[in-house]
């Protein structure tokens, strides 16, 4: 269910943004800052629950990595920051490479947590989670690369 509010987040702001594009040219945005939008909000999220929901974070992450109580706050502070770092046109296509950097550094915690049945979103479920987790988190770096235009794959 948590893994599904998250791609509403991610997702509906796009949609919304594009439909009222085509309903109202003028409000028509770059696909770009329509995926901006929901990557935003997105991080937003997730970095408050990095707050609210620290025990559980921490509880995702394997007991031998130091400071975990503490890394779920570090990681609260530069989500909220990206989320508004993707903004600025400066530091936008760095705040993108960090967001991916970061998305590939926490699968190895996802799996972590699958395996242990860690008892927050949806990691009880056991194994069979990563079915839907790992996906989601492919289209994230996706959507973090599309959102901050990268161009690693073009040439100018």
């Amino acid at each position: 269910m948590q893994l599904l509010f998250l791609l509403l987040l991610l997702l509906a702001p796009y949609s919304i943004l594009s439909l009222a594009g085509v309903w109202i040219p003028r409000l028509k945005l770059p696909r770009s800052v329509r995926a901006r939008v929901g990557l935003s909000i997105f991080f937003a999220f997730a970095a408050i629950g990095h707050f609210i929901r620290t025990e559980q974070m921490a509880a995702m992450l394997p007991p031998w990595a130091p400071y975990r109580v503490e890394l779920i706050y570090v990681t609260g502070v530069l989500e909220f920051l990206a989320a508004l770092t993707v903004w600025v046109p400066s530091l936008m296509r760095l705040t993108g490479v960090c967001l991916i950097l970061m998305l590939i550094c926490v699968l190895p915690a996802n799996i972590y947590s699958a395996i242990e049945r860690v008892d927050f979103g949806g990691h009880a479920a056991g194994p069979i989670y990563l079915l839907l987790r790992i996906p989601f988190q492919v289209l994230a770096i996706w959507w973090a690369y599309l959102a901050t235009e990268q161009n690693w794959f073009h040439k100018d």
